[in-house]
């Protein structure tokens, strides 16, 4: 693949076979195995075929992988019973895997709104499960998430992103817990402007996420980068602490952070930002 190839124009199943090593990607639950939401055709919605999630296996550098990928053009990569499911289920096979000796990795593309509102709590079951899969699986093999764009990674799926052992950002990727419609629709247009571009990224943004510590790796757009940052946080394997397991770092600046002002960019690297980040 050239060097200038974007990864952010890839979809899902690109992204996925990418990642793996070449020629050893095999989908499972394809779309011509037909598992789709049953929930969305009553509701006038037109299903997809694999519910906007793709789970390959193959390997990473000649080992076992499990590569899950979230389609962020189907209803904006939102997570549904089956969609979700899928995931979990990927990550909890994983680990049993390294239960029985095999070290099997997992890598996640993240390009989500977070739960699908059509399936409500449905969802935030599998994102549950997801959560505690990531974090059972973390304790043999790292599990690396990568946010590039353009959806982002939002609602609780973004507390997933922050369970893994390394996350990979570009400088197009977006992380928060809240997406801005959202913050702007509750809290007003004078406390977040969802159509300032340059002041969303500033706070949410790849780069910001990575200067304040809240993600490892900022790399540029291309498939090989991404593919080579992936590969390198594998190699560094599972972190001696996981940053979930900082809140004692956390917790403090989020006390002392000034919430009669104006959140912006300058405020969340004076309480986040790590000494070793430029």
């Amino acid at each position: 693949m050239r060097d200038d190839s974007s990864f952010i124009e890839l979809k899902a199943r690109q992204r996925a076979r990418l990642l793996l090593d070449e020629g050893s990607g095999r989908e499972l639950l394809d779309p011509f195995d037909g598992i789709m939401s049953p929930w969305l055709p009553a509701q006038g919605i037109v299903p997809q075929a694999d519910d906007g999630m793709v789970v390959m296996k193959g390997t990473i550098d000649g080992q076992p992988a499990v590569v899950v990928a979230i389609e962020g053009s189907f209803q904006g990569g939102s997570m549904g019973e089956v969609s979700g499911a899928k995931m979990a289920t990927a990550l909890e096979l994983a680990a049993e895997d390294n239960r029985k000796g095999i070290p099997t990795r997992a890598v996640l593309c993240l390009e989500t709104g977070g739960v699908r509102l059509q399936e409500a709590n449905l969802g935030l079951a599998a994102i549950a499960d997801i959560h505690a899969a990531i974090v059972d699986l973390r304790r043999y093999t790292p599990v690396i998430g990568i946010i590039a764009g353009t959806v982002g990674c939002f609602g609780g799926m973004s507390i997933a992103a922050g369970l893994c052992s390394s996350l990979i950002v570009t400088r197009e990727a977006r992380l928060g817990l809240n997406g801005p419609q959202v913050i702007e629709q509750e809290a007003g247009i004078a406390e977040y402007d969802s159509r300032d571009r340059p002041f969303i990224w500033s706070m949410t943004g790849g780069e910001a996420r990575y200067r304040s510590g809240l993600a490892d790796v900022l790399v540029p757009d291309g498939a090989n980068a991404v593919k080579k940052a992936m590969n390198e946080a594998i190699a560094r394997g599972v972190p001696a602490q996981h940053r979930s397991d900082e809140y004692s770092y956390y917790l403090p600046r989020l006390s002392e952070m000034n919430t009669e002002r104006q959140a912006d960019a300058q405020q969340v690297n004076e309480v986040y930002a790590r000494e070793d980040r430029g």
